[in-house]
């Protein structure tokens, strides 16, 4: 059975005037904006980064995550409206909660491990979507360059769960 399955059994047989409360808190309560993106590497050890055309900086590929839509399939889908690209989604490495900036909200960004794309696949890599001007893997270093500076701690802190096995919780790339 499906966790959608259960939760729809448990509510089964019961009076929806038990759900008026709940549910008028659910609309009141705060809603969050959480992106996914991916660090995903060529054999050389290069990440994959996106220019979007939206904003000055380049970026991880990923994106925002549509409304109930998991952060993980949110990636996936990203991955294929952007570069036409199916790859197994691999373990969470971070979550960071970015405060409010500009005329944005809160948001919780995590990051997940898009793996290494051997490098027949890494060339062949392209935008499918307008929103990006450009798809390229550089060396770290140079993407320390590209990304925001908040962007490319998280990035930082993304690797660093890589190579322990361990995920991290992060405040603003902190």
């Amino acid at each position: 059975m499906s966790t959608e399955q259960e939760w729809e059994a448990s509510y089964r047989d019961r009076d929806a005037g038990e759900f008026a409360h709940p549910a008028d808190g659910n609309a009141r309560q705060a809603r969050k904006r959480v992106s996914a993106d991916a660090v995903i590497r060529d054999e050389t050890g290069r990440l994959l980064l996106v220019d979007p055309t939206y904003k000055p900086d380049w970026d991880l590929p990923g994106g925002m995550a549509e409304a109930n839509e998991p952060p993980r399939d949110a990636l996936r889908r990203e991955l294929k409206e952007e570069l036409n690209l199916g790859i197994p989604v691999g373990e969470l490495l971070c979550v960071d909660w970015v405060s409010p900036h500009g005329p944005w909200d809160d948001l919780l960004a995590f990051v997940f491990d898009g793996g290494t794309l051997p490098a027949d696949r890494a060339r062949a890599l392209h935008s499918v979507d307008p929103e990006l001007a450009a798809v390229r893997f550089w060396p770290p270093t140079e993407a320390a360059r590209l990304l925001r500076p908040y962007v490319w701690r998280r990035t930082q802190a993304a690797l660093t769960a890589l190579e322990r096995g361990t995920a991290r919780y992060l405040q603003d790339g902190r």
